[in-house]
């Protein structure tokens, strides 16, 4: 591993407070002898999500000699409350401590500039390596192995426990329950219609009564995997009740979006058998492709909600920002909207932008398909093969607003609600709120609040049924016509100034370790440059094979949106291993005279 001769202190660990640690704060001179794993992440990104579960392996097979660090970074108001990230830690099952940094101290002492960074600092207390976006497990595995020999050469490396210190373990029914649908009686062969609910931190599915509590079954050990049986899953979320007629040639009735395994299940519910249906179980990192697939071979990422849809299964990949088909019938599956940048933007499916669509709900005369677009803080709708916003400013803009679409504002929902009156009800998830969009007449309004994340709205007769996630429960909250004037927020990140002009855009990236870029399957690299508003990029829009892009910018504010990856494999392995590594920013710019002109973004870099 190439090391520079100028060596880098890694800065301190600032923050307000720890996670994780049995109430102990911890500072870089407490893990002096451990190679240290920050872990730069925010509790609503999907791509965080996915690198906590690359990192499992290694916190695993480095147990004694790595300390991983998540260094909590929030996106939005609600993640800056130490309640809701204690709760994300334990939710999404984060076994090592977290620094909660509310006002991005250690972030920019870092100079994150995206969701995920990751730094690595070794025993001797220097930075080493940073990189930013997912993938970078294999590469990570390399590194650390080089560091363990070095260090253990020179004395340096201390081995032993972490500072990781477990919480205690709850005990509830459910536990940050995600997604819930009815099962009618002629379904079950019970006596009355139940509710099935994907009860996520317990890694299965819960069947209820009608009065939410009751539990009447449970399919699934309990414990993550991907088996069928004895059934497993991996924080399941989206639930689709099929046709009855569809059932019966596919073998199973119900749909399950198997998030962290990326996998679709099917559930037949005569006798609780589950069947994997669709995926590989490895995440897509590649080519966006609309053509049909056997559903077996394809990768998924991160689906998070399904909805039967004109004929379909469809599926809301929030790992991709895409939307997924599946045909229980052929059992082939596909792409089908969307191109994997994140961003808002409406129109033709094929060249539409989504940010991590959570909730699809089908309005009762079938034509629209409403979703939650969740990094948006929107909620749009799929209709005639085009895609429109009703509700959504863009990634950078929520708050609790009532009145005019044009002027009201959610908080990175999670789940929706087509109902029979034409309305639309919206589990408004960081304002612990339920909301209500009137197509008619144009208009938000909010029905309910003071819930605790709610991530999922069923209409059960007259009924609104809300999954309360953070509190584990089902409800059904008094609702009403309440007057919220609310309030309008941005993301608050450091804007990087550029020049109006040419600008010359550097994406950093050196292979890991014995790796080497790789054009097995075509150009190594790839990058696409796009901004928001259109206008603020003259030129040097589009995809090029060139991690370095001439733009030209006018003057003014916006994002600029940037997607770059690099395929890489092993150099000297007989059957080497292919690996693909790629991160989407998203960078807040002002374009001023004085500005800088270079803007450098690293994709993996070694110190």
């Amino acid at each position: 591993m190439t090391r520079r001769e100028a060596r880098v202190r890694a800065p301190q660990l600032r923050g307000r407070g720890w996670l994780n640690t049995g109430g102990k704060e911890l500072g870089l001179a407490d893990l002096r002898g451990k190679i240290v794993l920050l872990d730069f992440w925010t509790f609503c990104c999907i791509n965080c999500l996915h690198v906590l579960d690359e990192l499992r392996p290694l916190e695993e097979k480095y147990a004694d000699v790595l300390a991983v660090i998540g260094v909590h970074s929030p996106k939005f108001e609600h993640e800056k409350d130490p309640e809701a990230l204690a709760a994300a830690t334990e939710r999404y099952g984060v076994a090592h401590p977290v620094l909660d940094d509310p006002e991005l101290v250690t972030w920019q002492n870092y100079a994150a500039r995206a969701w995920p960074t990751l730094a690595v600092v070794d025993p001797e207390g220097y930075l080493v390596a940073s990189m930013a976006g997912e993938g970078h497990a294999e590469g990570l595995d390399r590194l650390l192995a080089e560091l363990v020999a070095e260090h253990e050469e020179k004395g340096t490396l201390h081995r032993g426990t972490g500072p990781y210190v477990a919480p205690p373990a709850p005990e509830t029914a459910l536990r940050f329950p995600g997604k819930v649908i009815e099962l009618p009686a002629s379904r079950t062969g019970r006596e009355a219609a139940t509710l099935l609910v994907s009860d996520s931190a317990s890694h299965s599915l819960v069947e209820l009564a009608a009065d939410g509590e009751t539990v009447l079954r449970r399919i699934g050990s309990g414990q993550r995997g991907r088996l069928d049986a004895p059934v497993q899953f991996n924080e399941p979320q989206g639930l689709c009740l099929l046709p009855e007629h569809e059932a019966g040639i596919a073998g199973f009735d119900v749909v399950v979006a198997d998030t962290v395994n990326h996998l679709l299940r099917g559930v037949r519910l005569a006798d609780g058998a589950v069947t994997t249906i669709a995926g590989t179980g490895r995440q897509w990192r590649g080519t966006l492709d609309y053509h049909a697939h056997d559903a077996r071979s394809a990768d998924l990422s991160s689906p998070w909600d399904v909805a039967w849809y004109e004929g379909k299964v469809v599926i809301a990949m929030a790992g991709t920002h895409t939307l997924w088909w599946y045909d229980p019938v052929k059992r082939t599956a596909g792409c089908y909207a969307g191109t994997t940048v994140e961003a808002l933007r409406d129109g033709a499916l094929d060249q539409a932008w989504f940010a991590q669509p959570s909730g699809l709900s089908v309005s009762p005369d079938g034509r629209r398909l409403w979703l939650a677009d969740s990094e948006t803080s929107a909620l749009r709708y799929i209709e005639g093969g085009v895609l429109h916003t009703a509700v959504g400013q863009g990634l950078f803009d929520f708050g609790h607003v009532d009145g005019p679409a044009a002027e009201a504002l959610f908080q990175h929902p999670l789940g929706v609600a087509a109902l029979p009156d034409g309305t639309v009800a919206v589990a408004d998830t960081y304002n612990g709120a339920v909301r209500q969009y009137d197509p008619v007449s144009g208009t938000v309004r909010t029905l309910a609040v003071d819930l605790a994340e709610p991530s999922d709205v069923l209409l059960l007769g007259d009924e609104l049924v809300v999954v309360e996630s953070a509190a584990h429960r089902l409800v059904r909250p008094l609702v009403g016509g309440l007057e919220v004037s609310g309030s309008r927020l941005r993301v608050e990140r450091p804007v990087t100034e550029l020049a109006p002009g040419e600008v010359e855009l550097r994406i950093v990236f050196e292979p890991a370790p014995g790796q080497k870029l790789d054009e097995t399957y075509g150009p190594s690299t790839r990058l696409d440059v796009s901004a928001s508003p259109t206008e603020l990029l003259l030129e040097g829009s589009g995809v090029t094979t060139d991690l370095t892009r001439r733009l030209v910018l006018a003057e003014g504010t916006g994002v600029l949106q940037v997607v770059a990856q690099a395929a890489t494999c092993d150099a000297e392995a007989e059957n080497p291993a292919c690996h693909l590594t790629r991160q989407d920013w998203g960078v807040p710019i002002s374009v001023a005279p004085g500005g800088a002109t270079t803007l450098t973004l690293v994709l993996r870099g070694l110190d």
